[in-house]
């Protein structure tokens, strides 16, 4: 132990950090940079945070304080100690209603305040798409804005009082008339007061370098003011007085479509004075669909509000017949907005990918201008980036003149770095030129420090390092940002990554087959560490239990980094470190669809593991559970499912079978089915039913091991619905049958109609998902030499489990990407109610007319989509949706031992309350065998495939 980490261990309350995992989740940030901190304290009060700089000023060791890492400029990173307000000093400590007034700790999260302050009809009125994560002493350090800034300005217009330590310790209470100022400070202003009369651009997005305009008697000599947006480098804040605003009771959204962005650019500022919140601008690059858009190549959002949904609807159709557009439309369902609002809000992660999938970055992330400049702004902005030959595609504040865009800077190479400066030194002459700041929401941090010169003037930068010497003359808080600035085109994250590619088992076809490329997508801008339900997807359930960013994909994917770098975490992938934050990651997938970048921890997980146990012995229930499909086949082969289950009924052999096995002692060991569905398909004859009609097409209905051995029931009740609705329905073979002939359909077709046993084919899921890829290759080898009859025809591979199929469709093709045929075989699976839709259009589901709960599978959510199963429930007359998240079993995961508190924490995030709060004679959907069990085990509730409710229906209607 170091003598710094002693003497902090000995002066604080708060956990302190010298550990990789601690360091290695805050070397960076969401911006390009990465600095090695020496370690991380979180303090639990100021006078933990006194202690800290108290002992770090007697070692001249820097701090910095960091919220929730999303800075785009790289200044949440050092290499000295990191403050980490989101663990405890995270408190609403008070609300005012009458007053409009707040009391926050640094690290409370936006969404909670606006949480507490929605019922009064209050909002804290900046809302920067991070709202789910960043915290307000990080937006405090960078004056954030957000969307509604042309109504309610930045963080700075809504800050009272700010309780501030400097780094020699003294106590501050910044407020205006002077209160709170470090001595010297008023002189400062007073000797120079014709610099900070004219010195400053006049723009409402104003946020580079210090803003010491604020401390002007006729600003009210504003300390608290001047001190936001400082970045750390003045103070450290304990607590803020923030203010509120009224929040519209309704509002409404005018989509307005405009040629090209620079049409909208140029239209935005002249809505201004139609008393908009927000004027945003988004080009059809970024939009993942046009669907529901009015035409054009670019829009604007304004969004308008009212006491009523016809004042705020009115002021919408107002500002659209003041407008010049191409086409437009005016949304006030809630709903509607929030679709809307979110393909905005994860921009900052889609723009990290171009459409051809190649990389982008930040940097120069959010220049400002004058709103009426935009325009000519961002055609010469176009012109250097063509110039450059860059690519990048702006969007952002356009009511303030604020543009966002993410740029495909190459960051790997000595040239693509050296082109990074040139690019970054013209385009500040161009935002001068056009009389703008270098950044207009995000703050310089490291991005632009170094660029302030161009915008300021050398005599105004030295102003700055005269203000930073009067708060902090030791240096020690955050330096190198703001005054004194490490160049641009250093600490480069990327530096440290291996330039080969690194041998993998998974194809990476996203990421040209680079691992290293796949951990890079990985650009901080958290939204796993997003914990509102509902709404907030399934990303990432391990995060919401525990709250610790090791266990959130940007955490996990931060070690990895590390890992690959090999600087901080040393032996590769044989890291403890790694192995353990990626424990308790549950594959769900929900990374996959719910990260802005499609971060896919499940596959990295399962690589990981591949690689960390090659060679070695592995936990026992990689053997236990990993090999389920063979412990299972065998027992069901020597009929031992009556023996099986009498033994599990047991309660000290099944302890001591739970133990050897790896097995949570709390699981019940679910039952065996006497029969398993194959054996009931042979003994029915192997051929369709009289419903399934000679003229029906064929659907192959997959086997999986769960249906098979464990709820049968499930697929017994799909053939019966698949047959009631005219499909001929057949298994797979289990010997490889012939080559097609004649019409393309007949011999294989019968082959499968005829089979005498199924069961044999596997997608791999229990393989993949503890990292047993050589095996589970030889399993899907194995599988697609079985289908070959039914890729020979055009038969569609009906899955019941969600985990299987999403494991047919991503998993396979990925993991055997030297193989056609597994690329066809994922191209022909179908969920149940997919089937159904594409291939019986015209059938009629019975009408079951009940309410329906119960939680959307999250490999459904993630990689199948569930517009098809909603359709179809809504033919059937179930009503009501289903929660997200993730049940918490998650295959293997909740069974493991050490898992279960998290299992049980992660199925009471939604789940087990939509179940709770269920009307009654609701039923309970649950897809996946893993729900089920989950919900029979924690709340001793059945759930039901739909397959399950609609054969049910289809007998009571037979009554």
């Amino acid at each position: 132990m170091t003598d710094l980490e002693a003497a902090l261990r000995r002066a604080v309350r708060g956990e302190v950090g010298f550990d990789t995992t601690s360091r290695a989740l805050t070397t960076m940030d969401a911006s390009n940079y990465r600095r090695v901190p020496l370690g991380v304290v979180a303090p639990r009060d100021a006078d933990d945070v006194a202690a800290v700089l108290e002992v770090c000023r007697e070692r001249e060791v820097p701090v910095v304080a960091r919220g929730g890492g999303t800075s785009i400029a790289g200044q949440a990173t050092g290499t000295g100690v990191v403050l980490d307000f989101t663990r405890h000093m995270n408190r609403l400590v008070a609300l005012d209603p009458q007053a409009r007034t707040a009391v926050v700790q640094p690290g409370l999260v936006l969404d909670r305040l606006q949480d507490a302050a929605a019922p009064h009809g209050l909002r804290f009125g900046p809302d920067p798409s991070t709202h789910g994560r960043c915290t307000l002493g990080g937006m405090i350090g960078n004056n954030s804005c957000g969307s509604h800034s042309v109504a309610w300005g930045t963080t700075a217009d809504s800050v009272r009082e700010l309780s501030v330590l400097t780094a020699r310790g003294r106590r501050l209470r910044l407020g205006q008339e002077w209160a709170g100022a470090p001595e010297g400070l008023r002189d400062l202003v007073d000797g120079d007061l014709a610099r900070l009369r004219t010195g400053f651009p006049d723009l409402p997005r104003r946020i580079s370098g210090y803003a010491l305009d604020a401390l002007l008697p006729e600003r009210g000599a504003d300390v608290a003011r001047s001190f936001c947006g400082s970045e750390g480098t003045l103070g450290v804040l304990t607590e803020a007085v923030v203010g509120l605003v009224e929040s519209p009771r309704a509002r409404a959204l005018a989509v307005l479509g405009y040629a090209d962005e620079a049409g909208a650019a140029e239209a935005a500022a002249g809505l201004l004075p139609l008393g908009p919140l927000t004027v945003e601008g988004m080009a059809v690059d970024l939009v993942p669909s046009t669907e529901g858009l009015p035409r054009g190549g670019a829009w604007l959002f304004v969004e308008t509000g009212g006491d009523t949904e016809a004042e705020a609807r009115a002021r919408a159709e107002a500002v659209v017949r003041a407008a010049d557009v191409v086409d437009a439309l005016v949304v006030t369902d809630p709903g509607g907005q929030r679709a809307l609002w979110r393909i905005r809000e994860d921009a900052s992660g889609t723009a990290t990918r171009m459409p051809d999938g190649s990389e982008a970055w930040p940097g120069w992330e959010d220049c400002a201008v004058p709103p009426a400049r935009l325009g000519g702004y961002l055609r010469d902005f176009r012109r250097l980036m063509s110039a450059h030959g860059l690519r990048g595609t702006p969007y952002g504040h356009f009511g303030d003149g604020c543009i966002h865009v993410r740029i495909d800077f190459d960051l790997l190479s000595d040239a693509g770095v050296a082109r990074f400066r040139r690019f970054s030194e013209e385009l500040a002459d161009v935002v001068v030129a056009h009389g703008g700041s270098l950044s207009g929401e995000h703050g310089d941090g490291q991005a632009r420090a170094e660029l302030l010169p161009r915008m300021y003037g050398a005599e105004t930068v030295a102003l700055f390092e005269r203000a930073k010497a009067l708060w902090d003359p030791d240096d020690l808080l955050n330096p190198g940002m703001l005054v004194r600035p490490a160049p641009l085109d250093t600490n480069l994250r990327f530096a440290v990554l291996p330039r080969e590619p690194v041998d993998v088992a998974f194809g990476y076809p996203s990421d040209g087959g680079d691992f290293s490329a796949a951990v890079r997508r990985c650009v901080g801008v958290a939204k796993c560490r997003t914990t509102s339900a509902p709404g907030a997807g399934v990303m990432c359930p391990s995060f919401r239990a525990t709250g610790e960013e090791e266990h959130s994909t940007r955490g996990r994917a931060r070690l990895l980094h590390e890992m690959l770098a090999g600087e901080l975490v040393t032996d590769g992938w044989r890291s403890t470190e790694v192995r353990d934050a990626l424990d308790l990651c549950l594959s769900c997938k929900g990374c996959r669809s719910d990260c802005p970048v499609g971060v896919d921890m499940a596959t990295y997980k399962a690589e990981f593991l591949h690689h960390h146990y090659a060679g070695r012995r592995r936990p026992a229930a990689h053997y236990a559970m990993g090999w389920l499909p063979v412990w299972l086949r065998w027992a069901a082969r020597v009929r031992a499912a009556p023996v099986v289950n009498a033994l599990a009924s047991v309660r000290p052999l099944t302890a001591v079978a739970k133990r050897l096995g790896g097995i949570a002692g709390q699981r019940e060991v679910p039952r065996l089915a006497r029969e398993p569905f194959s054996r009931w398909w042979r003994r029915r004859g192997g051929r369709p039913a009289a419903g399934g009609g000679p003229g029906g097409d064929l659907v192959v209905l997959w086997p999986d091991t769960f249906t098979e051995h464990l709820a049968p029931s499930v697929g017994r009740a799909a053939v019966r619905v698949l047959e009631a609705a005219g499909l001929r329905v057949a298994l797979p073979p289990t010997l490889r049958g012939r080559a097609v002939v004649g019409d393309g359909t007949s011999r294989s077709a019968l082959a499968l109609l005829t089979a005498r046993r199924g069961g044999r084919v596997c997608c791999g899921l229990t393989y993949v998902s503890t990292g047993q890829l050589d095996r589970a290759r030889a399993v899907m080898r194995r599988t697609l030499d079985l289908m070959a009859p039914v890729l020979e025809t055009s038969a569609p591979v009906v899955v019941l489990e969600p985990s299987c199929a999403a494991a047919l469709r991503t998993d396979l093709p990925e993991l055997l990407h030297d193989d056609p045929r597994a690329a066809r075989l994922a191209a022909r699976v179908l969920t149940f109610a997919e089937a159904l839709e594409r291939h019986a259009p015209h059938w009629t589901p019975p009408a079951v007319n009940l309410p329906a709960v119960g939680q959307t599978h999250c490999h459904q959510h993630a990689v199948l989509g569930d517009a098809a199963d909603r359709r179809l429930r809504a033919s059937a007359g179930l009503t009501g949706e289903l929660s997200g998240g993730c049940c918490g079993l998650a295959g293997n995961f909740g069974f493991e031992a050490g898992h279960y508190e998290v299992s049980a924490a992660c199925a009471e995030d939604q789940l087990l309350p939509a179940v709770r709060e269920a009307p009654d004679g609701a039923v309970v959907l649950a897809d996946g065998f893993s729900c089920r069990t989950q919900l029979e085990q924690l709340a001793g509730v059945r759930g039901r495939h739909l397959a399950e409710v609609l054969a049910e229906g289809l007998a009571e209607g037979l009554e």
